[in-house]
C-alpha cells in the first residue's frame, strides 16, 4: 500500500501559541502536498502534529511518528527539524522506504535549541535502503547549510538539489503554498 508521511519543523513558541496561526502541519506547502499525494492514489498521507514542536523532545516525536505504518512503498518528507528527526529515526530504525526527501534539514549544529534531540550518529547505509533527496536553498540560514553539509558528508550517495531564493521553504520565503518541484520528485 502506498503511504506518505510529512514531518514539519519547529516554529517559535510565540507562533505555535498564536490563535492567528495554523498548526505546523497545516502551514506552508504541507497541506497542498498532502492533497496532491492523495489525488495521486496514496492510500494515506499523514501530516502529524509533533508534540511541543517549539521545544522538540525526541522521545515524544518518536512516539508520535511510530503511530504510523511505513512500508517499502512509503514516501517520507521532512522539513527543517522534521528532516533532522527523520535522519535520526532512520539511523536508529533500519527499515526500507521508497524515498526520503529532506527539505532544508536542520540538525541544531550549535546544540543551542535542542542539544539532546540530535545526539546520534548518521547511519551511512540509509541510502542503501531508500532513495534520499536533499532540497536546499542558496539563501537559507547558515545553521541549515551546516546541517546539510553534515548530512551530505555522511550520505554521499544522496541526490542534492539547490534552489535559488527559496529561503527556508516557508510560505514567507516562497510566497506560495504550492511546491511542484517536491511533488514531481516524490512521484518520479
Amino acid at each position: 500500500m502506498k503511504t506518505a508521511i510529512i514531518v514539519h519543523g519547529t516554529p517559535s513558541k510565540e507562533s505555535y501559541l498564536s490563535r492567528e496561526q495554523l498548526s505546523e502541519s497545516n502551514r506552508h506547502w504541507i497541506p497542498w502536498l498532502q492533497n496532491q499525494l492523495l489525488i495521486e492514489g496514496y492510500h494515506h498521507c499523514w501530516t502529524p502534529d509533533m508534540p511541543l514542536p517549539y521545544a522538540p523532545d525526541y522521545s515524544l516525536w518518536k512516539e508520535e511518528f511510530e503511530r504510523y505504518t511505513l512500508t517499502p512503498q512509503s514516501l517520507v518528507v521532512g522539513h527543517s527539524c522534521g528532516g533532522g528527526f527523520l535522519i535520526r529515526w532512520l539511523s536508529e530504525n533500519p527499515i526500507e522506504l521508497s524515498r526520503l526527501i529532506l527539505v532544508a534539514p536542520w540538525l541544531d549544529p550549535d546544540k543551542r535549541k535542542c542539544p539532546d534531540f540530535f545526539n546520534f550518529k548518521i547511519d551511512l547505509a540509509i541510502t542503501e535502503r531508500m532513495q534520499v533527496h536533499l532540497f536546499s536553498s542558496d539563501n537559507d540560514d547558515d545553521d541549515i547549510h551546516v546541517s546539510e553539509k553534515r548530512i551530505q558528508e555522511a550520505l554521499p550517495n544522496l541526490h542534492y538539489r539547490q534552489f535559488s531564493n527559496y529561503g527556508h521553504f516557508c510560505f514567507s520565503d516562497m510566497k506560495t503554498e504550492v511546491f511542484p518541484e517536491l511533488l514531481e520528485e516524490l512521484l518520479r
